[in-house]
């Protein structure tokens, strides 16, 4: 197996899938186009984690801020991601959405997958997808709670160990701030679109150099 060539396997993972509308704009294409691409390199990526025994990733759709550019980027991302968890759907998966839904952007279609697990197949790896996603909301309900990690709406999400970022970007851009407190952080300078299972394995790669301080 893949796996046995690496000491440490985080076992939990996030992504930024980021570079879409660069990638577009690249190819001479409209920037809206870009999300559409953006699709199948989730899936590859889908398969390479479980070949290596990943149990846990965190994709980012987009966020509440996404939401203030051009209508037609707009819907094409919003689209992206219905279709891509329509596709999900028919693998083995078990799917939490997270995000606003108190708003008209939410895709109404991933209702009936919000703020809580859905089990698709065999449910080999839990996979979180971030949509209308915003850090405010997720930390505003708990802060008049004194265990402030057990009431934040991303609660059932758990602590990520390595971010891997697409598109040469050094941000975090208000990715699940809780749960990256101790994260690893990545960063590939290819677009998404561009997707490679060279840029995963690569990551892991270097993450077998980090070491675990936890603050220490």
């Amino acid at each position: 197996m893949p796996r046995k060539q690496f000491s440490r396997i985080p076992r939990h993972i996030g992504i930024i899938p980021d570079g879409n509308r660069r990638w577009a704009k690249a190819h001479d294409l409209d920037k809206k186009a870009g999300y559409d691409y953006g699709i199948s390199p989730g899936f590859q990526l889908y398969e390479t984690m479980l070949k290596y025994g990943v149990e846990e990733a965190t994709f980012y759709g987009f966020t509440q801020d996404n939401t203030k550019r051009p209508k037609a980027q707009t819907e094409a991302f919003v689209k992206a991601c219905v279709d891509a968890v329509e596709i999900l759907a028919h693998r083995d998966a078990n799917l939490l959405v997270i995000g606003n839904t108190n708003s008209s952007v939410f895709p109404k279609e991933l209702l009936k997958y919000a703020n809580k697990r859905v089990h698709f197949g065999r449910g080999l790896i839990n996979l979180n997808f971030l949509v209308n996603y915003d850090w405010h909301w997720d930390l505003k309900q708990a802060l008049n709670n004194t265990s402030m990690y057990d009431h934040i709406a991303s609660a059932d999400i758990s602590r990520i160990d390595l971010i891997i970022r697409w598109g040469g970007r050094r941000r975090l851009s208000g990715f699940l701030p809780i749960q990256s407190v101790y994260s690893d952080f990545y960063v590939i300078d290819e677009y998404w679109p561009d997707f490679k299972e060279e840029h995963f394995v690569e990551a892991l790669k270097w993450y077998q150099t980090t070491d675990i301080t936890l603050g220490g």
